[in-house]
């Protein structure tokens, strides 16, 4: 039996977040990019509309296959 490559990666990462409505608690890899620190993130998401940045883990794979990071918290109080 072969172990889940993806298993070993899921982590504690700041990120910002593309979303129009911030109501969601998990989104998929690629509305996620993960950046090394609160600052950055907090500076990149100011950049452009509708990006948030947040306090996110993972990513995980879902049961429907997909990779996913969940919200642990938002960074600017939302």
């Amino acid at each position: 039996m072969q172990d889940d490559p993806d298993s070993t990666i899921v982590k504690t990462c700041y990120a910002v977040i593309y979303t129009p409505s911030r109501r969601r608690k998990r989104f998929p890899e690629n509305c996620v990019t993960p950046v090394e620190s609160a600052e950055l993130a907090i500076a990149r998401a100011a950049e452009k509309n509708d990006s948030h940045p947040a306090k996110v883990m993972g990513p995980s794979r879902s049961s429907e296959g997909f990779r996913l990071y969940y919200l642990l918290e938002w960074l600017d109080g939302g």
